[in-house]
């Protein structure tokens, strides 16, 4: 969707500056051919693509990926044009648009060829109505077309058998005027037929284990797969205890090494204060005692003075 929304923009702007066609970003991929198509519903057909978009150009070679095993569509395709400016005009009007409730992303791209896989019109489509005859049928492998092979081609690819062989032998050799060799070409055709039977049934039997094997094989892996994700997974639950664990006894540790050393912070202090206050104490009582000398002074001082000024009066009086 995002690619879908940057090239509506990069349009956009291209229309509002007025941009040349030699300006274009499209001109960046004037040396392909091909478009990429993504979104596509996964029932499509190549015929059905190739209806889609020749309306816009004459496609000459489309590769519609699909699964290997099931034959089923991906929902993205390669598409080529005959002629190259028809991938500007697909690329523009058919990118977000929306097709059996999916939206296609259409783009330019450099498709690059798988080995041995040959470029050729392989769409079956012909604008002037003269069909092509050569494609029998269309079976995707990886991309690639392939003819579908007639009765005779998969009989010339069979080995002979042996009765084939010895009937072919009776037919040429033996002499015409026997009266015999009528019935003994019958006999030998039957024990054909009969040996044609079993070597088909032998070979059904052997694609038949072929697939057998084939899903056992997919089965194996899938459960081998499984069990590689079961044993990740407890390795990294038993992992994770592990680690609570550790960071748990580690707390513990921690607060068994901080809590003695705290007490011994609480006792230092305490010991500390009680010493600062008995040293308090002390300088107080030290400032306080001469203090109270001077006062016990001071009071000797007016009571003498008194003592004296009684004494004094007493003598006046005596000599009045």
């Amino acid at each position: 969707m995002n690619t879908i929304r940057q090239i509506q923009e990069l349009n956009k702007r291209e229309l509002e500056s007025a941009v040349s066609t030699e300006g274009s970003w499209h001109a960046d991929y004037r040396d392909t051919a091909y478009i990429y198509i993504g979104g596509l519903p996964f029932d499509f057909t190549e015929g059905d693509v190739i209806t889609v978009f020749s309306q816009f150009g004459e496609p000459v070679y489309i590769n519609m990926v699909r699964d290997k095993e099931t034959g089923k569509s991906k929902g993205f395709a390669f598409l080529k044009y005959e002629d190259q400016r028809s991938t500007d005009l697909a690329v523009d009007n058919l990118g977000g648009a929306t097709v059996l409730g999916r939206v296609l992303r259409v783009d330019h791209t450099r498709y690059k060829r798988k080995e041995g896989e040959e470029e050729v019109d392989n769409t079956g489509w012909n604008p002037k109505g003269q069909g092509n005859g050569d494609v029998t049928e269309d079976e995707e492998d990886g991309g690639r077309r392939k003819k579908r092979r007639t009765e005779s081609e998969s009989e010339e690819e069979r080995p002979l058998l042996k009765e084939e062989i010895e009937l072919a032998k009776l037919v040429r050799e033996h002499d015409d005027d026997d009266p015999m060799k009528a019935y003994m070409v019958k006999q030998k055709r039957e024990e054909v037929e009969e040996a044609l039977k079993k070597y088909m049934k032998s070979r059904n039997k052997e694609s038949k284990h072929k697939h057998h094997s084939k899903r056992h094989r997919r089965d194996r892996s899938r459960d081998r797969e499984r069990s590689d994700r079961r044993i990740k997974a407890e390795s990294e639950e038993a992992d994770s205890r592990r680690k609570e664990r550790s960071r748990r006894d580690h707390s513990r540790d921690r607060d068994r090494r901080i809590k003695p050393e705290s007490e011994e912070l609480v006792a230092r202090h305490r010991e500390r204060s009680r010493r600062d206050h008995s040293r308090d104490r002390r300088i107080k009582r030290e400032s306080e005692e001469p203090d109270s000398r001077r006062k016990e002074h001071s009071r000797r001082d007016r009571s003498r003075d008194r003592r004296r000024e009684r004494s004094g009066s007493r003598d006046r009086r005596h000599r009045d």
